[in-house]
């Protein structure tokens, strides 16, 4: 009399795999529940079927066994050099309001703050003329929009320090004032590599004699002012920030600017065309005054 066998479901487990199956993985375009597979079929199937599927598991767009990589935005990248530090010029005040008038630059520079797609539309039209700026990026908008740092820095713009949180420095106590400084220069040096190569006071175009010793404290050898104000900040609309800026610009200015306005996005454009058909070169501050 024949001995009768059972048959018995074999399931080949793979890594990253459920019942023989990748997770997430679609078979003939969608997602098949295991099924078993006979002992017989097992042999046959088992070493390419387990290749397969581990491949498949790799080039998944959301791959269960392998968590994507934590991001550090506490650390500079490895691969990224470190961010200029600050630097002193010889001849230049504590606090800057222009540069030399005798050379034909001018240095747009931009308050660090509000909507990354605006900011990163204002740094598009200023790289198509070619031009380079000087971003001063407030501590709490790095700390939301970690990645504008290296897309600043990495496209040959500088960048700054305008203060933690963008409330009035100059009322503050040295102690309130001092974190301030202090608060964003922290933020920079983990995510670049140095403090920035400028500070500039906020809620305010220049700062007080406390204010500059508390900046050179941390490191900074000048504070940053400007000699042209755009007031895109008010909305006015492109043409009058270009009127504002071409009516009162001239050899060594430094203009201020904002990020977060579509009024400027707008304006840079006609702006940088004035600036090129007047002989004016929109620079950096480093190259400003270098």
């Amino acid at each position: 009399m024949k001995k009768k066998y059972t048959r018995h479901p074999v399931f080949i487990k793979v890594p990253g795999s459920v019942g023989g199956f990748c997770v997430g993985s679609p078979l003939n375009g969608r997602v098949t529940k295991a099924e078993p597979i006979r002992r017989r079929s097992a042999l046959r199937l088992g070493a390419g079927l387990t290749a397969a599927l581990a491949t498949g598991c790799a080039a998944d767009e959301h791959p269960a066994a392998t968590p994507a990589p934590k991001a550090h935005p506490a650390r500079p990248a490895e691969s990224a050099r470190a961010a200029p530090a600050p630097r002193r010029f010889p001849g230049q005040p504590a606090q800057l309001t222009h540069g030399p008038r005798d050379r034909d630059r001018v240095a747009l520079t931009f308050h660090g703050q509000g909507d990354p797609k605006i900011a990163d539309a204002v740094l598009k039209e200023a790289e198509k003329a070619g031009a380079h700026v000087t971003v001063l990026a407030v501590g709490t908008w790095l700390d939301q929009h970690p990645d504008m740092a290296r897309r600043i820095l990495d496209a040959g713009h500088d960048l700054g320090n305008h203060t933690l949180h963008h409330q009035g420095i100059n009322t503050m106590s040295e102690a309130d004032a001092t974190a301030e400084i202090t608060g964003c220069a922290d933020r920079l040096r983990r995510l670049t590599g140095s403090i920035g190569t400028w500070f500039r006071p906020s809620r305010t175009p220049t700062a007080t004699p406390l204010v500059v010793r508390l900046a050179q404290r941390a490191g900074y050898p000048h504070v940053l002012s400007y000699d042209v104000d755009s007031l895109d900040f008010t909305s006015p609309g492109a043409d009058a920030v270009v009127e504002n800026v071409t009516s009162a610009v001239r050899p060594g200015s430094v203009v201020s600017l904002h990020f977060g306005y579509a009024d400027t996005v707008a304006a840079l454009p006609p702006l940088l065309d004035h600036l090129s058909r007047r002989g004016l070169a929109a620079v950096t501050c480093t190259e400003l005054l270098t």
